[in-house]
């Protein structure tokens, strides 16, 4: 896990386009790179559970009813599986780093807005539940019939996740057209956003 700016040293096709766009603007916040959440996965078994689970669904007949179904059992699936204990440590130690072990967080994918909001106190535990809420909205009812349209198959590839300082952000068309970007997203401690 990386601050923007020891992320954005990486370069962007490695860490993304928006993480280096922050690191340039000084925004504090915490990358979860694409390994943690795929080590998370395979810690617990979750790529075989749930292949398991979605076996009944056939892409070209979806029955949307039992898709609903297997998806909330999807979601509670990802949110109830633990994480490494080594893995915990390193996320808790990685958070104080990046100075979001106190106080409210956001979590989001780069380049999208939905979120998941934490007030933290040390160690971090509401800020690794946020993570885990965000990974289990990959599961969603929505976002999984999204996948088989596309994809013909309900797998994903594991993605990074941010993490920033207060409260979801809302776009500022003051602050696009100050940076002179399409989309700026702000919160109570300034930019959090820059899709």
């Amino acid at each position: 896990m990386l601050t923007f700016e020891e992320a954005a040293r990486r370069g962007a096709d490695r860490v993304g386009a928006e993480v280096v766009r922050l690191a340039a603007q000084d925004v504090r916040g915490m990358l979860v790179p694409p390994e943690f959440e795929e080590a998370f996965y395979r810690s617990v078994n979750l790529p075989e559970q749930l292949g398991r689970l979605f076996a009944p669904i056939n892409p070209r007949r979806v029955d949307e009813d039992v898709l609903e179904d297997l998806t909330a059992r999807a979601e509670a699936l990802i949110r109830t599986s633990f994480l490494m204990d080594d893995a915990v440590q390193i996320f808790y130690r990685a958070l104080g780093n990046a100075g979001l072990g106190r106080g409210a967080v956001h979590v989001r994918r780069p380049g999208l807005l939905s979120t998941e909001e934490a007030q933290v106190m040390p160690p971090g535990t509401a800020a690794l539940q946020a993570v885990k809420r965000l990974w289990a909205s990959d599961w969603a009812f929505g976002a999984v019939l999204v996948r088989l349209d596309e994809t013909g198959g309900v797998g994903l590839d594991a993605r990074p996740t941010l993490i920033f300082p207060g409260l979801t952000g809302t776009p500022d068309p003051v602050m696009a057209d100050a940076l002179g970007v399409g989309t700026a997203w702000v919160n109570e401690t300034g930019l959090v956003g820059l899709p």
